[in-house]
């Protein structure tokens, strides 16, 4: 069976929208195997490009920042390769298939949350020369409980972004291969396993620099293709106007985002920009890449670069989310319209060119999968080797085993849903969490050790609390039920201010003076900073640093 003869069949009057997963195993021999070489060329470049960075991984520095010099081009890049994870990859096209132009949001506030990076988070972080986020909270703050707490925070968060890149992975084979969903989890921790270990945060930067151009060209190149061919047929792009109109009840599903499709209240669209927006502050893998810069103007010329990149990669997904909804429009239907990229050149071309396509978009969806867990178990390492194995070499390699054994157990154990729209939910998270900390840490001296904890907790609460209990309030049509739904399913607007006006409370009636360490620890974050970028700063750190 050929790629367009899987989809007429799932997708056509024959089949009913749901077989898209059973019609997938029926993939012929041919066409799983050209997929499948895709996906084993992009590991093996994968491990080849690690075995390099091994050669140039010497000393501790070098596997938690680099040796912090990594110049703004290579760094651009490697962020670019891990924070266009599955939800970028395959979830923004499969959410504008579901929802129309409401999908639009997420890659905006993908790209506009490194904007807001490179106004308030990006030169005073790399300032202060610490190599984790909990580092940072120990050195602004003082004493262990709130690196305690910064450092739980950072676990969850990653293993809570690493479960939808497994998902993924368990999507993208079972589409394109004949291979059990449980391969694709398996075979991404033990890659991400391997190159972590080899050689650290020094490998892991040029796997992911490498990795952000592959993906990239993956999804340019079957999109001109796809829109040369179409223009070649006399097709129109949108189907005459269609790709936004609200499709069919009996084809109208529930999103991603949590809602029907085309029922994004005002709350919601409030609630998602700011979690995208702040939650992107929070994240540890980004974070962690501006340890590596040599310098505080470097990290800002790392992240405008970002940008860049950023606004050219989400043009791809965007359009072909387009196309997919005008041409694959059963795909809303059914819970699988993540698979709208790997889908529709098979759709749309067929034979040859269509295998072809289907196979670059595999192994680029294989890159994002495993650039994005690379980032993520290196910073989870980072984290738990400093806290509970003095921060040698063989802690960060014991914590990378760690890092990648839970949430491999929880991605076997649970069913894939819509990838943009977990991600969504783990930045509302970090937004109500970290992000408190990190600006109000960096731009307010009046914050106090237990102003910090109670906000990331009272956060970590009220965020968590929602999240869990959408999933567990029963349905209820009534207009009272489905206002507090939509709550439960978008907090942000909610928790963040609250985490903030918590924070700011607490640290107020803590009363504690702003003494002379204080004023050294907010000076080293603003002032021109020496090489260092520590001088004057009292070392207490220097416990918890390798």
């Amino acid at each position: 069976m050929s790629a367009s003869a899987l989809v007429q069949a799932a997708l056509g009057g024959a089949a009913p929208q749901a077989a898209v997963p059973e019609a997938a195993g029926a993939v012929a021999d041919a066409d799983a195997a050209v997929a499948l070489a895709a996906v084993v060329l992009v590991t093996a470049a994968t491990v080849l490009i690690a075995v390099h960075g091994l050669r140039l991984s010497r000393t501790t520095s070098d596997f938690y920042v680099a040796s912090r010099t990594v110049k703004p081009w290579w760094n651009a890049s490697a962020i670019g390769g891990e924070y266009l994870s599955a939800a970028s990859f395959l979830g923004v096209a499969g959410l504008i298939v579901v929802s129309g132009e409401e999908g639009l949001w997420f890659p905006i506030g993908y790209t506009a949350g490194y904007l807001m990076l490179l106004l308030f988070v990006a030169a005073p972080l790399r300032r202060s020369g610490a190599y984790t986020l909990p580092d940072f909270a120990q050195m602004r703050l003082g004493g262990r409980l709130p690196r305690l707490v910064t450092s739980a925070l950072v676990v969850v968060v990653g293993w809570l972004y690493i479960v939808p890149q497994l998902h993924g992975a368990a999507l993208t084979l079972a589409i394109t291969t004949t291979l059990p969903r449980w391969v694709g989890p398996v075979a991404v921790i033990g890659i991400v396993c391997l190159t972590v270990l080899a050689g650290g945060m020094r490998s892991i930067t040029f796997v992911q620099a490498f990795q952000y151009w592959l993906k990239l060209a993956a999804l340019a190149v079957p999109t001109i293709f796809l829109l040369l061919h179409l223009g070649a047929t006399g097709e129109s792009v949108t189907a005459g106007g269609a790709a936004f109109d609200p499709l069919p009840a009996e084809a109208t599903g529930a999103s991603p985002l949590g809602v029907p499709s085309g029922d994004l209240t005002f709350y919601q669209t409030v609630s998602l920009i700011l979690a995208l927006l702040f939650g992107t502050l929070g994240l540890p893998h980004v974070l962690v890449r501006f340890y590596t810069n040599p310098d505080g103007p470097s990290a800002r010329r790392t992240t405008t670069i970002v940008l860049g990149l950023l606004a050219l990669f989400y043009l791809f997904p965007t359009a072909l989310g387009v196309i997919g909804r005008a041409h694959l429009p059963g795909l809303a239907g059914s819970e699988h319209a993540d698979a709208t990229v790997l889908l529709l050149p098979g759709a749309l071309v067929g034979g040859v060119a269509g295998d072809l396509l289907t196979a670059l978009v595999a192994g680029g969806a294989f890159a994002a999968f495993l650039s994005t867990s690379s980032g993520l178990v290196v910073s989870l390492a980072g984290v738990m080797s400093q806290d509970l194995f003095r921060g040698t070499v063989r802690g960060f390699r014991i914590a990378t085993a760690l890092a990648c054994a839970v949430p491999l157990g929880v991605a076997l154990l649970t069913g894939t849903g819509g990838l943009a729209g977990a991600i969504g939910a783990v930045f509302a998270f970090t937004a109500s969490t970290i992000c408190p900390l990190l600006l109000l840490g960096i731009w307010w001296r009046g914050l106090t050790a237990r102003g910090a904890v109670a906000g990331m907790l009272s956060g970590a609460v009220s965020c968590g609390g929602a999240l869990l209990a959408a999933q567990l309030v029963p349905a209820d049509s009534s207009v009272a039920g489905i206002a507090v739904v939509r709550v439960l399913e978008q907090p942000a607007a909610i928790t963040v201010p609250l985490a903030f006006l918590v924070t700011v409370l607490v640290s107020r009636a803590a009363g504690a003076p702003v003494g002379r360490r204080t004023g050294q620890v907010m000076a080293c974050l603003h002032a021109p900073e020496d090489a260092d970028g520590l001088a004057g700063v009292p070392e207490e750190i220097s416990r918890w640093r390798p």
